[in-house]
This record gives C-alpha cells, sequence and structure tokens, in this order.
C-alpha cells in the first residue's frame, strides 16, 4: 500500500505561495531527498502547469545552482499525474493527464503496491485532506508574513489530528515539519 505525502512551502501566517519562499540550495538538497521514494507526483492543473513551465527547462538557466540541476533532473524522472477537466494535453515527460474523479483515483492507487505517492498543489491537497486521504505532511514553514494569498487549509471543514514526528531548522531560517496522520 502506498502512502500520500503532503508538502508545501508556507508562510508564518500560514498562506501558500511559491513567491516568498526560499529557494536555496539547502532547501533543494532537502526536497530532492524527499523525492528518493517517490513513485508518482500528483497535481491539479494550475500547479502542473506552473511547475512545468520551469523544471523540463531547468539545466537551461545559467543561474541554476547544481542543487537545482539535481533537483530538477530527480524531479523530472518521476511519473506525474495531473488531475484536470480543461487541459487538452500534458507535454512534461512522464505525465499522465486524468480527468476522472481525483478522490476515486487516488484512492485505488494508494491500494496498489509501490513508492510513495507526493502531492503539488494546494488546491488539490485540500479536497484530499477533506477526505482522510493525506498519510503525512512536510510543512516548511518560511520566515515570512505573507499577508496575502491562498491559506494552506481554507477548505478543510472537520478536524484534522496530525503527530509531529520530526522538524529541522535550516540556515535560511526555514523549518521543515514533518506529521503524520492520526486516524480513528
Amino acid at each position: 500500500m502506498r502512502k500520500l505525502i503532503f508538502s508545501a512551502n508556507i508562510s508564518l501566517d500560514g498562506f501558500a505561495d511559491h513567491t516568498f519562499a526560499v529557494a536555496d540550495d539547502e532547501l533543494h538538497d532537502f526536497f530532492t531527498g524527499l523525492l528518493r521514494n517517490t513513485g508518482i507526483e500528483l497535481f491539479g492543473r494550475v500547479t502542473y502547469q506552473m511547475m512545468a513551465d520551469y523544471w523540463p527547462h531547468a539545466h537551461d538557466d545559467p543561474a541554476a545552482s547544481r542543487s537545482t540541476l539535481n533537483f530538477a533532473d530527480k524531479f523530472n524522472s518521476i511519473p506525474k499525474i495531473v488531475f484536470s477537466g480543461t487541459l487538452e494535453k500534458a507535454e512534461w515527460n512522464n505525465t499522465t493527464l486524468v480527468s476522472s474523479n481525483a478522490l476515486e483515483y487516488v484512492a485505488r492507487l494508494k491500494e496498489t503496491e509501490g513508492e510513495d505517492v507526493y502531492i503539488g498543489g494546494i488546491k488539490l491537497a485540500g479536497s484530499f485532506m477533506s477526505h482522510g486521504l493525506i498519510d503525512e505532511y512536510w510543512l516548511l514553514v518560511h520566515p515570512v508574513v505573507a499577508g496575502k494569498g491562498r491559506r494552506l487549509f481554507e477548505n478543510v471543514n472537520e478536524k484534522l489530528t496530525l503527530r509531529l514526528v520530526e522538524s529541522k531548522v535550516f540556515k535560511s531560517g526555514v523549518v521543515a515539519l514533518h506529521y503524520v496522520s492520526v486516524r480513528g
């Protein structure tokens, strides 16, 4: 059975938006490590398009560090599933476009054998949170108050009980918090 894992960069005031996040080598190395046991990445359309705009072409960026490129290589090699009712094609390599019910699809996927499944995107993760499908959370809290944006848990209407199992403080002041879902 696969674990469904969600990771997100958030501000101190709980907003999830990539524009304020620290994107240094230490963080890229950390995320590369998280991907070691990842068999599939899940995206909604918006996050998929944002990621597909840069990561397949990261080696074309003269400012990209070795850590960024290592992350890109790992990230690009992982099979991806994008859930969308409007996207007509998914051109990023290793990507499958799925227009069926994401909740049913992922519930079935979790029952299969294989490596962990990671979620990218707040909206998609919010629906999985609300239905108790997420097994683990990696929340990377950045030392910034964003003041606006999409709140990480804005669509969760029921109590989620989580247990902290690990934490890590980065030189940048980012704090990674690793939680597991407590069910029942």
